[in-house]
């Protein structure tokens, strides 16, 4: 197939696009800068050079491929509303040209903060009132007729060059004197290592089924403390139980999200897309890679 992928230099669309020409695959990768085109031409990808708020060439990216993988989002957290708006529009506008075929989309979201059923957030579970909207809006298309599907990663995709959430905590922690975490710290993250979130990418694309919902799921729920202990054993640091004011000013933009008890499963994901996670889970990851 030849696939459009959005975000095709960032952190997650770069191994996604790797995976699929290392597949077979043909890409066209988006790109907002010469230097990700740059990056995206060495892969082996073609380059479609343009931004999330540029509609028209992301019509022009969706009409030329044989389906289409979304993994670009603004990462401004400190205008979390716009950069869900820009995204909602991106998905909107690619669907729309994808109405009368059957070209699967394959839609980016987020594990943190869905319900969950019997203490774990299951593929049967759908976002309600998420302060992302990409699922909600890639649901709505589903119901259109189109070939959209969804697939959830984790708060921590984890691997070398990480400068997500983890780095993040790793950050503060340096910056504050100690490694903190949340009340009793017994709330869960789940997590996935990068490559076997771009394998789920592949064959979601590869298997489309129109509204499916895919768990990017390996360690269903590691304790937030634990993540926090590892942190202050490997920079000495006093590990230490924050709330309220003290939780806010420690974790700044990313309070609202430390809080969270999200675990997770991955059953009907390993069984629709016959995905099983294969690399190293968080924690021996950040053992290994993320204090060198």
């Amino acid at each position: 197939m030849k696939v459009f992928v959005t975000g095709a230099s960032g952190f997650v669309g770069s191994a996604v696009v790797k995976e699929l020409i290392h597949s077979g695959h043909q890409v066209i990768g988006l790109a907002r800068s010469e230097k990700s085109a740059k990056s995206i031409h060495e892969t082996g990808a073609e380059v479609l050079m343009g931004s999330l708020e540029d509609l028209d060439v992301l019509q022009q990216g969706a009409l030329q491929a044989d389906g289409i993988i979304h993994t670009a989002f603004i990462h401004d957290f400190n205008q979390y509303a716009k950069a869900n708006d820009t995204d909602k529009a991106a998905i909107n506008a690619m669907g729309n040209v994808l109405i009368g075929t059957e070209k699967p989309i394959i839609i980016t979201a987020g594990i943190l903060g869905l319900p969950k059923s019997n203490g774990f957030i299951t593929e049967n579970d759908k976002a309600r009132n998420s302060p992302r909207s990409s699922e909600i809006t890639a649901l709505a298309l589903a119901e259109k007729g189109l070939n959209a599907s969804v697939i959830r990663l984790s708060p921590s995709v984890h691997d070398a060059d990480d400068k997500g959430f983890i780095p993040f905590i790793i950050q503060q922690a340096q910056k504050n004197g100690v490694s903190a975490y949340p009340l009793d710290g017994s709330n869960h993250w789940p997590a996935v290592h990068r490559m076997d979130a771009a394998t789920i990418f592949r064959l979601a694309l590869e298997r489309a089924a129109k509204g499916a919902l895919y768990n990017a799921v390996a360690d269903n729920g590691i304790p937030v403390k634990a993540i926090a202990e590892l942190i202050a054993h490997k920079l000495k640091l006093p590990l230490v139980s924050l709330s309220g004011d003290d939780l806010t000013k420690h974790f700044e933009w990313m309070s609202g999200f430390i809080s969270f008890d999200s675990p997770a499963t991955n059953l009907v994901t390993q069984r629709q897309l016959g995905w099983k996670p294969i690399h190293i889970g968080l924690l021996e990851d950040m053992e290994q890679n993320y204090f060198n």
